[in-house]
């Protein structure tokens, strides 16, 4: 079994090679075969299987869960599901699965390997899923995996699934049972594999799939229909002997197409070579585009040595919010754990001397940043977060130095000033440190400069984030006492109230900060933990945890 720090120490060179490697794959600190994106806010939702650190074969035990809005940086959530969701399943056997959205709910459908596809129902696309059904949705032969669902314009919904045939079958508004009889795609497409994905652009409808196995490309038919007659076009990816499986997932995200994969680049790079190929398999990114007849131009595979670009950065990367550590480009070494902070959430873990997170595109603005707040825990002595520009060796811009904390779950909020950054960047936050695991990390922010040169936000010249005092907290309203610098006492805020799933839940805007003693009224808000932040206009000035009682 490979240790927990050797998964992803990638080799050294890897440091040096070009950007859009630094991209593909896009988790390196899991796994993450089947990815099936989710596009819900502006946000893109990418659940993915889970192949174990020591699988040899197909071992997976659950879903993960990462979300990105920029298409490079992405925040892991951890698991989302798994085959203890169910109460019907094996040990073994999560395989294939897709999240799609109707009338508020979240319906995620799994392939249970030898037992038929289940379907999972919540609130929040984070969760928690539960199984409405007690059963599977239905089992008609082993065939039963990888499905994938569209809810059409007309709001009938279709599941297509199926290796090495493809069926399909509507589905009743409900979501959670078949309507009709199932049928198999007709004609059979003659690259069909397994996993396909259905996709509607304008009035075409596309059904792309895993090709040939093996190895296995991206192939694709389109139809006036959703239930045919399907007309083979050709492959949107060949496959690439370096990998025996592929997993398409075709998405639309502000203005641009795309389609994930897998490869096993991530795992080869661990080992060093390309002797062994365990279902060790990773998720990954490209562009797609169109020609005018609707047909989809051939584009490279994922790639070996010398991969296909990243695709490109969507906007920028805000340092001004509070930013989750586990939000990644890049990294090297570490792993993710579940956090006992208040919010919950994940952290960063599995952190040694030499590390490092990269955050890709972060725009710093013209003025820059004063200082940076990191949370941490250490049960050792700790050790330094280094702040770097553009490279992992780049320009310094500031130094964290953390302590220990008395236990990896003794959470602390360590400071340094900031300086000679501007502009946007890539940033690098390099541990370092003596031997053995430095700390754990679970969130940072940055604080900016104004427009003369001084401070903004809730923070005093010593680096302690004034507070707000929650002086009560119930099911029906919460009693806030301010604590505001000078600097934003006749300015107006928003305050915003969300729950630890991101959904918000409550507002209150157009708040002057003379006023230092306010009601937030929550009536019918559900006791439980949630995020209070304080925005000035669009920033982000003070982020609270609030318990409700």
């Amino acid at each position: 079994m490979i240790n927990k720090k050797m998964l992803f120490s990638f080799l050294l060179f890897l440091l040096f090679t070009t950007t859009c490697f630094a991209e593909n794959p896009l988790i390196q600190t899991n796994y993450t075969p089947d990815p099936a994106p989710m596009v819900y806010n502006d946000t893109v939702f990418l659940y993915t299987g889970h192949d174990e650190d020591h699988a040899t074969g197909f071992t997976m035990y659950n879903y993960l869960l990462y979300s990105s809005t920029d298409l490079v940086n992405w925040t892991d959530h951890g698991v989302v599901a798994s085959l203890k969701s169910f109460s019907w399943t094996p040990n073994n056997g999560a395989w294939a699965a897709q999240c799609v959205h109707r009338n508020g709910k979240f319906y995620f459908y799994v392939s249970i390997h030898g037992k038929g596809i289940g379907v999972l129902v919540a609130d929040s696309p984070y969760g928690p899923f539960t199984d409405p059904l007690g059963k599977p949705l239905f089992f008609h032969s082993w065939n039963d995996i990888d499905p994938t669902v569209l809810v059409d314009d007309d709001g009938q919904a279709y599941m297509y699934w199926g290796n090495p045939e493809c069926y399909w079958v509507k589905l009743k508004p409900d979501m959670i049972s078949i309507d009709g009889k199932i049928d198999s795609l007709v004609p059979r497409m003659k690259t069909y594999q397994e996993g396909p994905w259905i996709y509607k652009r304008d009035s075409k409808y596309y059904l792309a799939w895993s090709s040939t196995c093996c190895p296995e490309g991206i192939g694709y038919a389109m139809s006036d229909k959703p239930t045919g007659p399907w007309n083979y076009k050709n492959s949107i990816m060949d496959g690439n002997s370096n990998s025996s499986g592929n997993q398409p997932g075709i998405f639309d995200f502000k203005g641009a197409t795309y389609t994930t994969g897998f490869t096993n680049e991530l795992w080869f790079s661990i080992q060093g070579g390309r002797s062994v190929r365990y279902e060790r398999r990773s998720a990954n990114l490209a562009k797609i585009t169109f020609n005018p007849d609707g047909t989809i131009p051939k584009i490279p595979w994922f790639g070996v040595g010398n991969p296909t670009p990243g695709v490109p950065q969507v906007g920028s990367f805000n340092p001004y919010d509070t930013v989750q550590a586990e939000t990644i480009c890049w990294s090297k070494g570490v792993r993710t754990e579940a956090c006992k902070d208040a919010g919950g959430g994940m952290n960063v873990d599995s952190i040694h001397n030499g590390d490092y997170i990269k955050v890709k595109g972060v725009d710093f603005g013209e003025n820059g940043a004063r200082s940076f707040d990191a949370r941490v825990a250490s049960a050792t002595n700790g050790g330094t977060i280094e702040i770097h520009i553009d490279t992992v060796t780049g320009p310094l811009a500031g130094t964290v130095t953390v302590n220990g904390t008395g236990g990896w779950q003794n959470w602390v909020t360590k400071s340094c000033d900031i300086s000679n950054v501007t502009g946007k960047h890539d940033l690098y936050l390099k541990f370092t440190g003596g031997g053995g695991l430095l700390f754990n990390f679970n969130w940072w922010k940055f604080y900016p400069v104004d427009q003369t040169g001084t401070e903004m936000g809730f923070k005093k010249a010593d680096g302690n984030i004034r507070n707000m005092t929650i002086v009560n907290g119930t099911g029906k309203a919460i009693s806030l006492q301010l604590n505001i610098p000078q600097l934003l006492s006749n300015e107006d805020l928003t305050f915003n109230l969300f729950n630890l799933s991101g959904q918000l839940v409550n507002t209150m805007s157009g708040i002057n900060c003379e006023n230092r003693n306010l009601i937030m009224n929550t009536a019918g808000t559900r006791s439980g933990t949630y995020v209070l932040k304080v925005l000035n206009g669009k920033q982000t000035v003070l982020t609270n945890i609030v318990n409700l009682q």
